[in-house]
């Protein structure tokens, strides 16, 4: 019997993607007495492991310009994730955007597109997330068309970030769904003008290894992996959101900043950063104004136009400090019966304690997974160690 298509299709070694619905649950185990919480805690200690391979006592680049490149060609569209590699970027880069500048507070973006042999900047460097993603948003609705330009796109990306001062660090993020690159001239000119100017390329890859990308990112000090599925996608993200570490080119200064009033005015005026828009919401009545030229701002941070001094906020600037002192790593214990009874519960949530608890070095107290997960990547302390303090 010749075995027919529809046969493939029945068959449960089909592509996972394909299929009409994800088996989820046969990621979840049960253990002995019928609990899923061990499996639970096992993906978070997944988690955890990357936190703990976070170097400390090193010099960071905690003020970061990144450019992110994305790949809109024809080869995003592959089904390859569900429903596609468009729709699962997209949803990804939005967490991605919002958690880096939760997590850099005082750093800037922008997003470049390339397809059809062009690369197009979809948004200049800044710190407004909404604006970002409201921007790929719209991108996203447009054909993906045509061979993408890897060449033209870091070109673009570097004639701004060549121009950011030397002490803050200069980034580019590729995000390359193809396996072809239709440029203009010699691309590995560019790769040695990208080294000259100290920007590094970190690249993800959504097909197979390609030679340049990975000779962009070794050269440049960058990072570059293919992505094996939607989870490992986004873990590959969530790497570029820990400031990098400071290489010998990046410059060390004192930094003038400000911290701008927001103010309320009786006329409305456009703001600096909305000079060259023709949109009439771009006037306002309410601003960030700068303490040493008075010029209006909408967001923050910004580089002032006028006068060129670094505007923040000082809660801005305060939530940067984590990455350069992050909390302790709780140690692992096994509770034993008589543990048990006398820490019965997590002192973050009060909750039962497992079999397995993390007890913090300086207070003593123990912490459940979820617990010691949420200080080590969002709050930055021990709750213990700050309601104890005197």
């Amino acid at each position: 019997r010749i075995p027919s298509m529809a046969d493939d299709v029945d068959d449960d070694s089909g592509y996972r993607w394909e299929s009409s619905f994800e088996r989820t649950w046969e990621v979840l185990i049960e253990d002995e007495q019928g609990s899923l919480k061990s499996t639970v805690d096992e993906l978070q200690r997944a988690r955890k492991r990357r936190i703990i391979d976070r170097k400390s006592n090193v010099r960071l680049g905690l003020m970061r310009h990144m450019y992110i490149i994305v790949d809109m060609s024809s080869a995003i569209t592959i089904i390859d994730l569900k429903p596609n590699r468009l729709a699962a970027t997209m949803k990804l880069l939005e967490e991605f955007i919002t958690e880096y500048f939760d997590q850099n507070p005082i750093s800037q973006l922008g997003v470049i597109i390339t397809r059809n042999k062009r690369a197009e900047k979809l948004t200049d460097i800044g710190g407004n997330p909404r604006r970002h993603v409201m921007a790929l948003q719209q991108a996203a609705c447009r054909p993906c068309i045509g061979e993408p330009s890897l060449q033209n796109s870091l070109e673009l990306a570097s004639q701004t970030l060549r121009h950011v001062p030397s002490h803050a660090s200069r980034e580019i993020l590729v995000i390359y769904a193809s396996l072809t690159s239709c440029d203009p001239s010699d691309i590995h000119t560019t790769v040695k003008n990208l080294v000259d100017d100290n920007i590094r390329c970190s690249a993800i890859g959504l097909s197979a290894e390609m030679y340049i990308l990975k000779k962009l990112a070794s050269e440049t000090g960058g990072s570059y992996r293919v992505i094996l599925d939607e989870h490992h996608y986004k873990e590959l993200l969530t790497h570029n959101i820990v400031p990098p570490v400071a290489t010998e080119k990046l410059g060390a200064s004192l930094i003038r900043m400000g911290f701008p009033e927001y103010r309320t005015n009786s006329h409305p005026s456009m703001c600096q950063c909305h000079l060259d828009s023709k949109v009439v919401k771009s006037f306002s009545t309410t601003g960030y104004f700068c303490p040493q030229c008075k010029a209006k701002y909408c967001e923050l941070p910004i580089e002032c136009r006028i006068c060129g001094l670094s505007l923040v906020s000082a809660p801005h600037l305060a939530r940067s400090y984590q990455h350069l002192f992050p909390l302790e790593e709780f140690q692992e214990v096994t509770l034993d019966n008589a543990e048990k009874e006398k820490f019965k519960c997590c002192h973050g949530c009060t909750q039962d304690l497992a079999d397995v608890a993390y007890r913090c070095n300086k207070c003593q107290n123990y912490f459940c997974n979820s617990c010691d997960l949420l200080m080590h990547e969002s709050l930055q302390t021990c709750s213990g160690c700050s309601s104890t303090e005197q």
